[in-house]
């Protein structure tokens, strides 16, 4: 058993269909009886649940319809055994169950489970067994379930969620889509989820890591059970753990020249935070030479807080050509506006040949534009943003983001970097789902630092997906660590470049130890 704070985790992303694929597989292919698989499955929650919570009393384990249901029956029958005051709702007549989830509750019935169900209860039996339960296991729905939950679950969903108890979800909480992390009436909203099989995309992104809390991983077979099924997965999980070795390691005899020149072109009039955060978060995440092409009453400012950084009053987009031709890496987009400025400015970056970083106005700007694909670019849209970009509405886009980010990256080329909880890095080698979520980053200048990260490492790596993945681990990794010790609420973009400099210290000691045969 692996757990979403684990390095672990399996890479791979899957969809609801493709685990429920895998599940046929094994059972069609002899290598596990399906109610086998759901006796591992109940035997793997139960390990968990003990593990989290030593002394769940009461327990209470809701039961849907079908094999989830049936994991809940089995967990409420080990509970019994283990001596464990422990009771089950069936949310439907379990009468009604047919194969794996009947032979469950029958075992369940065996073992002395009292098993009530829930159109035999009054509305105030039910709330107060929802309110002095100890912990409850939610086992209500499972992958096969979509759209919004029907009434009498919906019912059940906010009672649970509104409970003092903490809640562990058996696969995906009941309500959220596990293929797209979308939610699309209530879900329940657990404190951890133990899945199983193969990991599923939307307990990653979109609503995801906000319902499934701690995700618990097993696959309930030997890895070699599943070498014959090809389905390919929908997309990798990643996080700063396990792409911090793609950091460059610096040899002594380095020089500036090595670690590429980036000019960011941002702050339009009473913008000139945004480059300025930019530029010092590429300073600090390795960047060679840093060069802000900006309004020029902002030159000042930005010389007293970095002077590290080459800064470049202009006053119109024909002065820009010049500092396009030294540059390496280019990063268009903060605090540009959409006056004549900024539209000036991004018309000379669109001409220009180095791999290019566009974001926030950018964006806005080129969304105006008929779209033209560049191999050469990375766009960075929030939900707002790409729902410009592709003409839809912005629920659209959360409603599949996996599925906008690929849309937009069909559109445009390049990769493209869908922000949220979640992140979606589309390239043309597929996709990439940012493992976790920060709330102390819903703040304005959050975007600014990424994009100022991402070029510095575009311009160290040369290669626009990598230098996304990897810039977006370490921007949501010091997000973490300040928050740490700030809290969610008053953590500011600084607060995060004031970070990088101990996780990328952290990362070369490691880098270092490994390439002299330490570790």
């Amino acid at each position: 058993m692996i757990t979403s704070g684990d390095n672990s985790l399996p890479e791979s992303l899957y969809s609801a269909d493709a685990v429920r694929e895998m599940d046929r597989f094994l059972i069609d292919g002899g290598h596990v009886p399906g109610f086998e698989l759901m006796r591992r499955a109940a035997s793997a929650i139960f390990r968990q649940l003990v593990r989290l919570w030593p002394e769940p009393r009461p327990l209470l384990v809701l039961c849907g319809p079908g094999n989830n249901g049936g994991d809940g029956y089995l967990v409420a029958a080990s509970a019994r055994r283990h001596g464990l005051e422990v009771s089950c709702l069936a949310l439907t007549d379990p009468e009604r169950l047919q194969g794996d989830a009947r032979q469950a509750w029958q075992a369940a019935v065996g073992d002395g489970v009292e098993i009530r169900c829930l159109e035999q209860l009054d509305d105030a039996d039910i709330d107060t067994r929802v309110r002095e339960a100890g912990l409850i296991v939610d086992a209500m729905l499972g992958t096969g379930a979509s759209g919004a939950p029907r009434a009498a679950f919906s019912a059940m969903i906010q009672r649970c969620n509104a409970a003092p108890a903490p809640i562990l979800s058996v696969d995906v909480p009941s309500g959220l889509d596990a293929t797209t992390g979308e939610t699309a009436g209530v879900a329940v909203r657990a404190a951890a989820t133990v899945t199983f099989i193969g990991l599923k995309a939307g307990l990653f992104t979109g609503q995801g890591p906000d319902c499934a809390g701690t995700v618990l991983f097993d696959r309930l077979v030997d890895e070699g059970a599943l070498s014959g099924f090809t389905e390919p997965p929908l997309a990798r999980r990643i996080d700063w753990g396990t792409l911090r070795h793609r950091l460059p390691l610096r040899p002594a005899s380095a020089h500036k020249g090595r670690f590429g020149h980036l000019l960011i072109v941002a702050g339009d009039r009473g913008f000139g935070g945004a480059g300025l955060m930019a530029a010092e978060a590429a300073v600090r995440s390795g960047a060679g030479l840093v060069t802000l092409a900006t309004r020029p009453e902002h030159v000042a400012p930005a010389l007293a807080r970095c002077p590290s950084v080459m800064v470049q009053g202009m006053t119109h987009g024909s002065e820009l050509a010049p500092y396009l031709a030294k540059a390496t890496t280019v990063v268009c987009g903060p605090g540009l506006g959409q006056a004549a400025w900024g539209q000036q400015m991004l018309q000379q970056v669109l001409a220009s040949r180095p791999p290019r970083v566009l974001d926030a106005d950018a964006l806005n700007l080129l969304a105006q534009r008929v779209p033209v694909q560049a191999a050469n670019q990375l766009l960075t849209p929030h939900p707002g943003e790409a729902a410009r970009l592709l003409g839809v509405t912005v629920a659209e886009v959360e409603s599949d983001r996996l599925a906008a980010a690929v849309a937009l990256q069909q559109r445009y080329g390049g990769v493209i970097l869908l922000k949220g909880a979640g992140t979606v890095i589309a390239g043309d080698n597929g996709c990439a789902v940012l493992q976790g979520a920060n709330p102390g980053m819903a703040t304005g200048g959050m975007g600014d630092v990424l994009s100022g990260i991402i070029g510095a490492l575009l311009a160290q790596l040369g290669a626009v997906g990598p230098a996304a993945e990897l810039g977006a681990a370490l921007h949501l990794a010091g997000a973490n660590r300040a928050s740490g010790q700030l809290g969610y609420m008053a953590l500011a973009p600084t607060d995060v470049i004031g970070a990088l400099p101990e996780l990328l210290c952290e990362a070369e000691v490691r880098l270092e130890r490994a390439a002299r045969g330490i570790e």
